[in-house]
């Protein structure tokens, strides 16, 4: 089992923030975790890289439980994270190779020298991504899409167990969304793939390949499964609370305002 969230609540600052989240993700499975603004998929993933401890409720994840193993960093070197605040702490100056490489140590910058091996896992995973024609370009040059890239890469790095893609094509435009999607299906494709769990209030973002969902709704969970029941016109009608309509006749759902 990858992670088990039991009952757990999270109070901050005077308020629920999360309440009742009841959660198991198994080795095998690829989850979305799906919400509006506010819903509280922030808190949820700060939870689960051991950033916050539950008010209430049990949490054990990649076999550590919270208040009885010991946490931080030897659990986060387990868990490859992508998001918004991670890609505003890379130093501007460092090359596309460089981010990847400090992956390997789980820094930010690179202040130990990498091994040869290394080295050639950098580069093929820069490959993997599509992203090592401008290895040596420095990351302040990059478009937010090639920037999203590299920091998949530098995520893979340390070969995680869990992989968290949190609104990975968010400021991104249609052309540069699709081919990072097209990444990062073939990453949950590959036979040793971490389980991914991507985040997003985007329902035409669910790949085929993620088989389960989990709606968050109001800091608590209003449904999870598999997708193929959680993203239906009903289902979803009454999780966002308005008419909606879900087309699956293309490769990925689309969804409409009725």
């Amino acid at each position: 089992m990858i992670l088990s969230l039991k009952d757990v609540a999270l109070k901050k600052d005077g308020n629920w923030i999360l309440s009742d989240v009841n959660w198991e993700i198994d080795n095998g499975d690829h989850w979305v975790l799906l919400g509006l603004n506010g819903a509280g998929k922030t808190a949820l993933l700060h939870m689960l890289g051991a950033y916050y401890f539950p008010t209430k409720g049990s949490v054990t994840v990649l076999d550590k439980t919270f208040g009885k193993d010991v946490l931080g960093e030897s659990l986060r070197q387990q868990i490859g994270i992508v998001s918004a605040s991670l890609k505003a702490r890379m130093y501007e100056a460092d090359t596309a190779y460089h981010i990847a490489l400090s992956g390997g140590f789980a820094s930010i910058g690179l202040y130990e020298t990498p091994t040869d091996e290394m080295r050639k896992k950098a580069k093929y995973l820069l490959k993997q991504m599509g992203c090592l024609k401008y290895g040596n370009r420095s990351y302040r040059t990059l478009s937010q899409g090639e920037q999203q890239r590299v920091l998949i890469a530098r995520a893979l790095m340390a070969d995680p167990k869990l992989l968290i893609l949190d609104e990975p094509t968010s400021g991104l435009d249609f052309i540069a969304r699709e081919q990072l999607l097209e990444a990062i299906e073939k990453i949950t494709m590959d036979k040793d793939s971490p389980t991914v769990i991507y985040v997003t209030h985007h329902v035409d973002e669910i790949l085929p390949t993620f088989n389960k969902t989990l709606l968050l709704k109001d800091g608590t969970v209003f449904s999870q499964g598999d997708t193929s029941e959680m993203i239906t016109t009903d289902h979803l009608t009454e999780f966002f609370g308005v008419p909606v309509e879900v087309d699956h006749t293309h490769k990925r759902p689309l969804l409409r305002k009725k």
